[in-house]
Parts: C-alpha cells; structure tokens; sequence
C-alpha cells in the first residue's frame, strides 16, 4: 500500500513537456509511481479539474531570521513554495561572532527594512557558525531551505571591524576560504555578494571593500564544489551592471560554476540598458558562460509610512536622513519647522510626477478614515492644499502613522516584462521574500505568474511558466532530485486549480514578533502542497503539524542543457 496517492489530477512535471492525466503514488518521501494506480493509498487525494506539479522553489528571499520563530516561512508554503533559498544580497545569519549581532542587525533593518524589534523578541542567538545556525533551524522546518552563505559576515568574521574599513590581505583571503569551505561543508548551496548596498549608517557594507582578488579566491572555493555565486550589481547604471555581468561570465567560465545577479528590472527609462544586458547575456552564454539574470514577475508597489525608513526615499537625502536617524518625535518637528519643511517640499520636486497618485491605505484616527483609499492628489483637491503637503500633513495628524501605497511604480509592462520571463536565459526570481514586509508583499509573485501571464495574457503556456520555477530553477542552484514529478524523485508536489490560482490582496496583519506588522497576501487556487511526501498546507486545513522540511546543499549540475546553443 501506498503512504499517499493523488488521483485523477492534469500532471504538470516541470520538464517542459505537455500536461498529461494520471494518478501518482507516494512512499516515503519519494514519488514511487506516476501513471494509472489501482493500488490504494494510506491516504488519497481527488485532484479531478486541478493540475499536479512540482513544488515552486524561489530563489531569492530574506527568510534567514524567521525560520527561527517560524519554519514554514509563512504565507509563501501556501503558495506553493517548497524550497526556498535565504542568505542572499552578502547578509546570512551566519557565520557571525557574537560581537557583530547588533552589526548584523542593523545591516538587515537598513538593507532588507526588517524591524529591529523582531530580531529582539524573535531571536534568541544560539549559534555563531554556519554549521551551529543549521542546526538552529531545523527545528520545526516545514519548508526546505538552500541556504546561501553571505560574503559580508564571513568578512566580519575573519576581519572584524577592518571588514569594514579595507580590502583583505593575502592571509585573511586564504582563511576566508577556509571558512566558505566550513560553511559548505555545513550545508551552504553557494555564497551570495552585494556591489550596491548600505548599511545601517548608510556606509558601504563589508563586501563592498573587497577587491577582485579576493571575489576570484571565494570562485575557486565554489568551484570546488561547483556551488553557485549569486552577487547585487550597480543595478541603476547598465555599463556597471554589463562590467559585473561581464566578471561573472569570466568566473563561470574559470571555475566552472553558475552565477545569478538580480534584480533585473524593465522600467519605461531603462528599457534600452535592459535590452543591452540581454544581450550581452546572450553573447556570455554563447560562450559558455552561466550567468542567469533574475526577474521578477510582479508590478513595483512600495507601501511606506514615516515612521519606519523607506527604500523609496534613498534618492532623497534630507528626507532619508531624517527617516534613518531621527526619532519619531524629532521626524514631527522637522515636518512642523517651516525652514526644514521648505527644504524637504523643494528636495521632492524631482517626484512630482509621483506624490498625486499615492494612495492612503491605512491611518489611526477616525477623523481620517474618510480619506482612505483616495489618492493623494485627490484629498489635496479636498483639502484645498498641494500632494505633498498633504501628505506630510496627515503623517503629522497621525503620528507617523499614515500609510501610502505607490503603485505600479515600474516593471509593469507586459510585453516587455512577459518576454523576460519566457527568456530561455530569465531565471524567475528577485521575490525578495520575508523581507520590505512593511513596503510591499512579497507573496504570491508564483500565484501572479500563472494568473497574468499564463491565464490572463496568454503569454506562456502553463507547462513553460511551471518548469521556470522548478526544475530551472533546481537545475540553475544544483538542487538535486527536486524539480520534475518522475519516479524516485523527492515529493514536493503542488496541487492547484489552473482557473483560479493567484494572490490575493495586499493586507496589513500583525504577526511579527515585538508586536509586529506587515503586509500580505493570501494564496488564491492553492489546494495542497506537499513538502517530501507529506501534506504540509491545505486551503482547508491549513498548515499541517507535520514537518518535512529539509537543508538542501547543492550538487554539481551542468545547467548549459536547459537553454538553446
């Protein structure tokens, strides 16, 4: 008897090839059969009008801090998420000695806009190598997890402080090497590095000070054990995005390994520098080369309130500053000066364009409930004011409470973006994750993918977008026996309804440890998923007890076979 059989369900293998009926049957945690099943199963599940695919594996989050309050990386397992990838952008959670926690910290609330409460009721720091974190989290693991190592804290844990000051001498390289190794040892897919971003006093964080050397002898290491290196380039300049892409391909093809730079995105003022990197993508691979883009599948919104920083003010330093280090009592008085005031009103000029179409989503007094869901521009109207002090006004009348949506910001073309994602050399990803949770949702892009571009356009066929975000992407990372529904093959399985599956609408929930708030979205045709054999989400149940997720260290894979020559 089987432990589990779905029965009369439209397969969806991953490999590409068209969707076919048949039943398949589980033992353990493996697919022991596909094809017509008279057996019976311990237990059954009717999968009659839904489709059977492998689970969706992302490949670009910031869940690192909380799989250690909740393993099943809530809501993206209910979208179908099987496998996850953390540690990306140079930041994991390890290796980090204990003096460079609030470092760390700090790094992650100004990168990824992780609140720093969270990290303080949520974490209790009872680990300091890589090796120690695994262990950390397995505990409860519901999801699997491929986790990268970040160049950043293998920096601070050899240099200390001058990981933050310089670049390394040859000795310092040569024991940084010896910890990646440690850290793929442990379980690591690959080591994540980052070009463009800040940490929490807004200087470069520690990757930033290394130089080629130093990134050539992290490659060697990769190379050894054919693991992945995924970098941040200068995304907003297309000549220093195409010199990264350029040294990625010149270290694939060195080592031997894959490497991923994300995001990629297409705006209607880049549209030419994206055509440029895709090209010169092309060119790279038709070298050999494995340098994989990554994009992703939904619209730019940016939801922001003053009383946490926000990404979408980086451009803006009066603003930014104020945001990143004024209390929230000294944000309010910048706001009522008049002089302070006039210089943050002149400094938004170049937004202009911007400020009237936000949109109040959220505020605390009932004086102003009214104006929710009205743009900006349209309670300036009401108010007989101008967008941008309206805004400024109502984060004063609601004690930096009032929060805007800026939707649609960018990334929004369907023509341009579609033909990305069904690129031969796209790697679908850049979800971003369990991180921005205050600025946007990053729930649901799998969901968005199947509704927009496969349901709604027509722009890719349901078994094209499926293998996009699974055996590609098991392939891309070296992720072994995950990606195609085939016998022998580990069960991660999604069940889902072609007609209805989406994401549903943003909403504020409060679950974050510290009493916490963020926004997301609910699965929507989402029937079961199942992670290594066992049911671990339902639309009815919820989330299972059961827990059978697992740490996913990477395997060389030749991933040249999945795009044209």
């Amino acid at each position: 008897m089987y432990d589990l059989v779905i029965r009369n369900g439209r397969v969806v293998d991953g490999s590409g090839m068209p969707a076919y009926n048949a039943d398949i049957a589980l033992s353990g945690n493996r697919i022991a059969k596909i094809g017509r099943i008279s057996e019976k199963g311990r237990k059954e599940i009717d999968a009659e009008g839904k489709v059977v695919s492998p689970g969706f594996i992302d490949p670009h989050t910031h869940f690192d801090a909380q799989l250690l309050w909740d393993g099943y990386a809530k809501p993206a397992l209910s979208h179908g998420v099987t496998t996850i990838v953390p540690g990306n952008c140079s930041l994991s959670l390890a290796p980090l000695r204990a003096e460079f926690r609030t470092k760390l910290v700090g790094m992650f609330n100004q990168i990824e806009e992780m609140p720093l409460k969270a990290f303080k009721e949520g974490v209790v720091w009872d680990w300091e190598t890589f090796s120690e974190y695994i262990t950390r989290i397995r505990k409860g693991l519901a999801i699997n997890v491929a986790p990268l190592v970040g160049h950043s804290v293998i920096r601070l844990w050899v240099m200390g402080e001058a990981a933050m000051e310089r670049t390394a001498t040859p000795e310092e390289i040569a024991e940084m090497q010896g910890v990646l190794r440690e850290c793929l040892d442990a379980g690591a897919i690959g080591l994540s590095t980052s070009y463009v971003d800040m940490d929490e006093k807004l200087q470069p964080v520690p990757s930033r000070y290394a130089d080629a050397a130093e990134v050539e002898a992290f490659a060697s290491v990769l190379g050894e054990y054919g693991r992945i290196l995924q970098i941040v380039p200068e995304f907003y300049d297309a000549d220093l995005t195409i010199a990264r892409l350029d040294q990625l391909a010149e270290i694939s093809l060195k080592y031997g390994i894959p490497t991923t730079f994300s995001p990629l995105f297409v705006n209607a003022d880049n549209v030419d520098a994206v055509d440029r990197v895709m090209r010169r993508v092309d060119e790279q691979f038709a070298r050999g080369a494995r340098v994989w883009p990554q994009v992703q599948t939904r619209p730019i919104d940016i939801s922001f309130c003053f009383a946490v920083p926000s990404l979408l003010f980086i451009r803006l330093p009066g603003w930014y500053r104020i945001m990143r280090f004024g209390t929230p009592d000294q944000i309010v008085a910048a706001f009522k000066d008049p002089a302070t005031r006039e210089k943050l009103v002149a400094e938004s000029a170049v937004y202009n364009a911007l400020w009237p179409n936000l949109r109040l989503r959220l505020v605390q007094t009932e004086a102003n409930q009214k104006y929710v869901g009205m743009t900006v521009g349209e309670i300036a109207a009401a108010r007989g004011t101008t967008p941008i002090d309206v805004m400024i006004d109502l984060s004063i009348e609601e004690h930096l409470d009032a929060h805007f949506l800026a939707a649609d910001m960018g990334h929004n073309s369907d023509e341009r973006v579609g033909a990305l994602l069904k690129h031969p050399r796209v790697h679908i990803g850049a979800s971003d994750g369990g991180a921005h949770i205050l600025s946007f949702s990053t729930y649901g892009d799998t969901g968005f993918l199947f509704a927009h571009y496969v349901r709604e356009l027509n722009a890719m066929s349901i078994e094209s977008a499926v293998k996009k975000i699974t055996s590609e992407t098991a392939a891309i990372w070296g992720i072994p026996d995950r990606g195609l529904l085939q016998q022998g093959y580990i069960a991660d399985i999604v069940i889902f309804d072609p007609q209805t599956i989406n994401r549903g609408e943003e909403k504020y929930v409060q679950d974050v440890p510290g009493d916490g708030s963020r926004y997301i979205r609910d699965a929507m045709g989402v029937d079961t998923v199942i992670v290594g054999g066992g049911v671990a989400w339902t639309a009815v149940a919820g989330y299972n007890a059961e827990t059978r997720g697992e740490i996913l260290p990477g395997q060389v894979q030749d991933t040249r076979t999945l795009v044209p020559a």
